[in-house]
């Protein structure tokens, strides 16, 4: 199998004329992976045309991600003597921005510089993706399914391997030789049980790098890899045996294989790994049974080994190779035992490749309970505008038609066309609608036509059935062609009108799954307009402590906790430690990180379906959330490990509940300091987002709608992702009414004016002369200032400068967390929390209702009124040129026409310095009375006297 990129070189625009007359003979170089290739010279054209298609073979396809493609734009210079050919621009394109045939779409590139004194203009217009073709597919086929669309794509991301040598601080002894001892600086932390802690664990180790778990400590497990067997005693009448092998470490809990049927030879492969601080005993014992439903299983040998005597392996060495192991008899002294096992048993960490695969005993080796990665599914906005329709066939033909389209993707997003403003067979709407989609393409665009015939009866005039795979797909503003669609009724094809549409997946946005506050990708949906990742952030999932009960097992309380972790369209689980209220996973996960301002996102959650097997049934309990966490990525230092405790609380009916800690080591490691300082000066969202926004309210829908799509396609997997945690993880409810979170922005609102109250209240000081020697200090500021205003905004600059670089002493050591005293939860009143509780529509009685209504009204008529008093000021405003109180007016622009003369004769300096002595007179020269402005301003009409 080999790939192939192929690019297409359609046309350029608005070139850079450089041949003295006023055009240029333009022609590209295409450069990629040592291969160049050169199309046409257009003589004389800015604007020209080439489509032309060039291949170029991959040579590595796995690391095309790290090529990047070079289009060079030149003139030809007729005359040899001139020199060499001029430049018109170039356009470089990341090899991750390439896409599969079938995902390509045209793109618009505007032309870069060369160097700082380039002059280039214009824009180029080109299509490229690679296609992975067999030794017996021609080109010719290619070019014949060129316009085809596949029905699956699945992305393959590379995960780079971005190791840091973590600076040494403390080193301690382990079984491996020497570690290293993360100490985290001090914090300030603020007082209460739900404070963020430092910790230390044990992490990395001193010397090695590049190491895929260096955020986690070292779990020492016991592996034990059950091949097969061969040779066995056939203890069935048939001559076979029902083998399957128990394998037992100390005193615990045996470890079982699958039951292999009628078989001498069994084949299992299975591998066991058992914590060691779970180990209780000095042998592992590894017997081998007969399954029998009658009668008590059947004695067909066992090994042992001596835990002290099995030999380490430390990853990347090789696997250990297997063996075979003669069974010997049982205590009993069982003669009717023969046969050989293919063992292979070694010490290692959860840094071993088997451990994703083995049977661990601190998740019990239930199929739920390992730790799995997620994506979740490509998410597309489809927009579809209904243009016209034509020679539509209605039943009544003498009476005039009310046509409306219903358009219908899947079984929940449904949306309906105005009836139509002219009533004829050839109705108009030209209405456009936006629905969510995601890959691979499942459902149909369907389309109704229907006539309202009377009252809310509709009859069905004809269907347009649309498969999303031949749907267009856009990247810009630029509109598609549009298409003419037969209309059909019950699967009859004769002709029943047709109708006009234009129909394209818009590849420009980013559909939102996420709240804006706190998203974890920006990036648009169409992968030829990413951008390079500009670093790597890496998690390391330590432990849990004090954990609560969750649930009750055989008369006791319990917790089966893990944690999923959510960054971008990459979700990872981790396993399941049962029974446990300090669990340690120790699992350490990456993400690319292309832009700084977003948020990681960890919940903790119970696993109530621990007993539930692939294929089966599964049980209806909820996996209900123990706390979350949320880290901002532009908060963290660059190659700096935290390693925090985050406090777990979960908002309850009851109050705030704090239900553990959760443990992390986090580290962001950035690839580019110029690029990530670039980013903060680009929008936050994809173009298209500002060439043509999308409604608050209308992205708020189809944000619910692509929430709803994302977590039916993770319970889908195996195991399944379930619906609550994606819920949960994704804040479905965060837009809900809450009296709680309207007081939480109330004082965030405060907060952030409280420093303008701090100036106000510091000015009123000065005037009022409470320190007479900071009055006259800021006499001589402000007069120096009037004097030579040319040092206002440098002084203004340099005062915030300095107040930041004070601050620099005092900034936050550690990443934020969930603060409860900031979200209003320490002190909340139980009604308001039933209420946030509630239902929407509403569950509670009729007086409970009344009750918060009541209260509702209250708090609404105390922000009706300040509404009210700033319309009058505003009012006011207008009022003083309105003519509405004659007297008024005529006081106000005497008093201009006087300021204007006044001020044209005395220069402006001296009536700055005038107004601003006044401003700080002593107070032995103030009146408590109100000053003559404000006396006036206060007397201007408003209409608040015309309100019924």
């Amino acid at each position: 199998m080999g790939r192939k990129l192929y690019v297409e070189i359609l046309s350029a625009h608005n070139l850079m004329p450089k041949d003295g007359q006023g055009s240029a003979n333009p022609y590209c170089i295409i450069d990629f992976d040592g291969q160049r290739r050169k199309t046409k010279v257009k003589v004389k054209d800015l604007n020209p045309v080439w489509n032309e298609k060039f291949e170029f073979p991959v040579s590595d396809p796995i690391n095309m991600g790290m090529d990047s493609l070079d289009i060079w734009v030149h003139t030809e210079k007729k005359n040899a003597s001139s020199g060499k050919d001029g430049f018109l621009g170039k356009v470089r394109i990341p090899g991750s921005s390439f896409v599969k045939h079938g995902e390509e779409a045209i793109t618009h590139h505007p032309l870069e510089k060369k160097n700082l004194w380039s002059t280039v203009k214009g824009e180029l217009r080109i299509k490229v993706y690679y296609v992975d073709e067999s030794s017996g597919m021609s080109m010719k086929a290619h070019v014949k399914d060129h316009e085809k669309v596949k029905d699956h794509h699945h992305e393959k991301l590379k995960d780079h391997d971005h190791g840091i040598i973590l600076k040494k601080e403390e080193k301690i002894k382990d079984d491996h030789g020497q570690g290293k001892k993360m100490v985290a600086p001090t914090t300030m932390l603020p007082p209460g049980d739900f404070a963020l802690k430092d910790t230390s664990p044990v992490l990395g180790h001193v010397g090695e790098k590049h190491i895929s778990h260096d955020l986690v400590e070292k779990m020492q497990y016991l592996y034990v890899r059950v091949v097969k067997a061969r040779d066995l005693v056939a203890k069935d009448l048939g001559g076979s045996s029902d083998p399957y092998v128990k394998v037992k470490v100390g005193e615990g809990y045996p470890a079982k294989t699958e039951i292999r049927k009628r078989s001498v030879n069994p084949v299992w492969n299975q591998v066991f790994a058992f914590g060691k601080d779970k180990i209780q005993g000095p042998t592992v014992e590894i017997t081998v049974w007969d399954a029998d439903k009658v009668s008590k299983d059947d004695f067909l040998g066992f090994v042992q080994f001596d835990l002290t005597e099995i030999s380490k392996r430390v990853p990347p060495e090789s696997p250990l190779a297997p063996q075979w192991y003669k069974l010997e008899p049982g205590r009993k002294g069982d003669v009717h035992v023969r046969g050989e096992i293919m063992l292979a048993v070694w010490w290692g960490t959860q840094a071993d490749e088997a451990f994703s695969e083995a049977w661990q005993s601190d998740s019990g080796g239930h199929y739920h309970n390992k730790a799995k990665v997620y994506m979740s599914p490509k998410l597309w906005y489809l927009r579809v505008n209904v243009i016209e329709a034509q020679d539509l066939i209605p039943s009544e033909k003498n009476r005039l038609p009310e046509v409306s389209v219903r358009v219908q993707l899947g079984g929940t997003q449904v949306y309906k066309t105005k009836v139509s403003a002219n009533r004829t067979n050839s109705p108009f709407w030209n209405q456009d609608m936006v629905f969510v989609a995601a890959e691979p393409f499942e459902e149909h665009l369907v389309l109704t036509v229907e006539d309202r015939v009377g009252g809310n009866k509709e009859e069905v005039l004809g269907v347009v059935k649309i498969p999303l795979k031949e749907v267009d797909r856009r990247i810009d503003h630029r509109l598609v062609n549009t298409r003419w669609f037969n209309l059909e009724k019950n699967g009859e094809k004769p002709f029943r009108g047709r109708l006009h549409l234009r129909v394209c997946f818009d590849g420009g946005y980013h559909v939102m799954d996420e709240s804006t506050h706190h998203i974890s990708d920006t990036r648009p949906t169409a992968k030829q307009l990413w951008k390079a990742s500009m670093g790597v952030l890496e998690i390391g999932i330590l432990s849990a402590k004090n954990l609560v009960p969750m649930k009750s097992r055989d008369g006791r309380s319990t917790t089966d906790a893990y944690c999923v972790a959510k960054y971008g369209q990459k979700w990872v689980r981790t396993r399941t430690c049962m029974d446990s209220f300090s669990p340690r996973w120790h699992e350490q996960y990456t993400w690319e990180v292309h832009d700084p301002c977003t948020v990681l996102t960890i919940g903790v959650f119970d696993n109530c379906h621990t007993k539930d097997e692939p294929g089966e049934k599964v049980s209806s309990g909820r996996d209900n959330p123990i706390g979350k966490v949320r880290i901002r990525v532009s908060t963290l230092e660059s190659d700096r490990v935290y390693t925090n405790s985050y406090p777990l609380l979960v908002l309850q009916r009851s109050g705030v509940k704090k239900t553990g800690e959760l443990e992390l080591a986090v580290r962001f490691s950035c690839t580019s300091v110029l690029n990530m300082m670039h980013i903060y000066f680009t929008p936050p969202l994809p173009k298209m987002h500002y060439l043509h926004p999308l409604g608050v309210i209308e992205l708020e829908q189809l944000r619910n709608i692509a929430i709803r799509i994302v977590s039916l396609r993770l319970a889908r997997s195996e195991p399944p992702l379930r619906q609550e945690v994606v819920h949960y993880m994704l804040d479905t409810d965060s837009n809900m009414w809450s009296m709680r979170r309207s007081k939480v922005n109330y004082y965030r609102m405060l907060g952030v004016l409280s420093g303008a109250i701090a100036v106000t209240k510091w000015f009123s000081d000065i005037c009022q002369w409470k320190n007479p020697l900071t009055t006259v200090l800021v006499h001589i500021l402000f007069l120096i200032l009037v004097w030579y205003p040319e040092l206002i905004l440098p002084t203004l600059f340099l005062y915030m400068f300095l107040i930041g670089a004070w601050h620099y002493r005092f900034r936050p050591r550690a990443p934020p967390y969930m603060d409860a005293r900031l979200s209003q939860a320490e002190h909340v009143e139980h009604d308001e929390l039933d209420e946030e509780f509630d239902t929407f529509p509403t569950s509670k009685s009729p007086d409970i209702v009344k009750h918060r209504y009541e209260r509702l009204r209250m708090v609404a008529s105390r922000i009706q009124s300040v509404l009210g008093d700033l319309a009058s000021q505003g009012e006011r405003l207008n009022a003083l040129l309105s003519w509405r109180d004659p007297r008024a007016t005529a006081i106000f622009i005497t008093f201009c026409l006087v300021a204007a003369i006044l001020l044209y004769v005395i220069p402006l300096r001296v009536v700055a310095v005038l107004l601003g002595i006044y401003a700080l007179r002593h107070p032995r020269f103030r009146n408590r009375v109100p000053p003559v402005p404000m006396n006036f301003f206060r007397r201007l009409p408003s209409y608040a006297d015309r309100i019924l």
